[in-house]
């Protein structure tokens, strides 16, 4: 058989390119495989920048990839971390790149409790180790608070006992916070709830927070184990309750609230005293106080009266002094008036002594006294005439400085009418008009010449004695 008959079986078949090839697998593999639930332990598992997951899923003989897009990634339940065991479910694709086929996961769940158990040991030692769950982290519960902040469901049962708890023991004031308590988006929305509380201010501010939710199991449980949780219960500046699930029933926000109470019902007792065993305490209080008062008086009483009983009567005290004052009467009256006596005798014989001396004295103090007088008058009459004196040369003077001798006598002359009237400007006189001229060494007679005025401004020197004024 020669080679180009050996290849003859195969020329009937159709010639594809590598890509149609590979989307027809694609196509085959996904018709055929178009619903499959996988379980196995993670392996290598990669969240890439979009968010998308990547994870490889194996058993002991083969591997399979797995990608889950970050729409369904983001809404897992539970951290996918190597070695859990899982159940992812979707459908069997092939990735053309590498000629390799991966499940695209729509749901992944842990493969059983004890892989969520697992899970959950993981991230409490891991929390612990951040000292979320220190006991020096718990706050005190307020004995008796104003406000109360419930988290939890508004449709179920939960609710309904706590405020009929609430009412029974000692009413107050309830702010409820709705949010689910199972699914996806639960944990999520406790914990927005808890930090909105918590930013909360004035008279909407709770005193204390109840987070609460009835039993289920540990699927059920689980957003009260998600770290976004159990991180915003350890943050809360407010006072934590956490009351999820059953007694029996742990979750990790038990570790990080400042009080974990066995059901909601009992943190509804925990939060609030019974208001009338508080009232039926405060009476019986009040009537052992009283009862302590009532009695101490009595105490005090009869301690009284068995001191007054020892003491010896007010009379008797007062007796001797009583008789010791009245002696001391009598005689103080005859010691003052044998006192007076004497010092009026003492008086009368320092008046006599005196009376000659004092005279005497009293004449010669006033001689001195008038001696003393005289001479400080004559000293100050005298300086007083010195004074005026002084001051009536110095006014001389300065009334000679300022008289008309003085002035005269630096070349000027007075000129007088007949009748002895001052002429102080030429336009006053006439022509014929007699005027007298006085100068510092004598006085000289003048006539006004025919010009008047004008001829009187005019120098001439008249004869002595007499002239005519040009």
């Amino acid at each position: 058989m020669t080679d180009s008959a050996a290849a003859a079986p195969t020329s009937n078949l159709p010639e594809l390119s590598v890509s149609e090839l590979s989307h027809a697998v694609k196509r085959t593999m996904e018709t055929t495989f178009d619903r499959v639930r996988v379980r196995g332990e993670l392996g290598r598992v990669t969240i890439a920048k979009s968010g998308h997951m990547y994870a490889d899923l194996k058993d002991e003989n083969a591997t399979l990839s797995v990608v889950m897009w970050k729409g369904v990634a983001s809404q897992l339940r539970f951290r996918p971390e190597e070695g859990l065991e899982v159940i992812a479910e979707g459908k069997i694709s092939t990735f053309p790149g590498k000629s390799s086929y991966q499940l695209i996961a729509d749901r992944m769940e842990p493969a059983g409790v004890g892989a969520l158990l697992a899970q959950l040991e993981k991230l409490k030692a891991k929390l612990a180790g951040e000292g979320l769950f220190a006991a020096e982290r718990k706050k005190k519960i307020p004995y008796l608070p104003d406000v109360i902040g419930v988290i939890t469901s508004p449709t179920g049962a939960v609710i309904r006992d706590i405020l009929h708890r609430l009412a029974d023991r000692f009413p107050r004031r309830v702010i409820l916070w709705p949010v689910l308590v199972q699914g996806e988006q639960a944990a999520k929305q406790v914990s927005d709830a808890i930090r909105g509380f918590n930013r909360l201010q004035g008279d909407l501010r709770p005193d204390v927070l109840i987070v609460a939710r009835g039993g289920g199991s540990i699927e059920d449980l689980w957003a009260f184990n998600e770290e976004i949780v159990v991180r915003a219960a350890a943050e809360s500046v407010i006072p934590l309750i956490s009351a999820v699930g059953h007694e029996t029933d742990t979750t990790l926000i038990d570790f990080a609230s400042d009080l974990r109470a066995p059901t909601p019902t009992g943190a509804a007792e925990k939060v609030v005293p019974v208001r009338s065993q508080l009232i039926e305490q405060v009476e019986a209080y009040g009537s052992r106080l009283s009862g302590g008062l009532l009695r101490g008086l009595e105490r005090r009483r009869t301690e009284l009266r068995a001191a007054a009983a020892r003491l010896p009567r007010p009379e008797a005290l007062l007796q001797f002094s009583q008789q010791r004052f009245d002696r001391s009467s009598e005689r103080l009256g005859l010691a003052l008036l044998a006192n007076t006596r004497a010092a009026q005798a003492r008086l009368d014989r320092v008046a006599v002594r005196l009376r000659g001396e004092t005279l005497a004295q009293d004449i010669g103090r006033r001689r001195q006294r008038l001696g003393e007088l005289d001479g400080r008058m004559r000293t100050a009459l005298q300086r007083g005439i010195a004074d005026d004196a002084r001051r009536l040369s110095q006014t001389a003077r300065l009334l000679d400085t300022l008289s008309h001798k003085s002035v005269l006598a630096r070349g000027f002359a007075l000129v007088t009418t007949g009748a002895g009237a001052v002429v102080r400007r030429a336009e006053g006189l006439s022509a014929g008009d007699n005027v007298r001229l006085t100068f510092a060494d004598g006085a000289a007679d003048a006539v006004i010449g025919g010009d008047g005025g004008a001829a009187a401004r005019k120098k001439a020197k008249p004869p002595a004695g007499q002239g005519t004024l040009l």
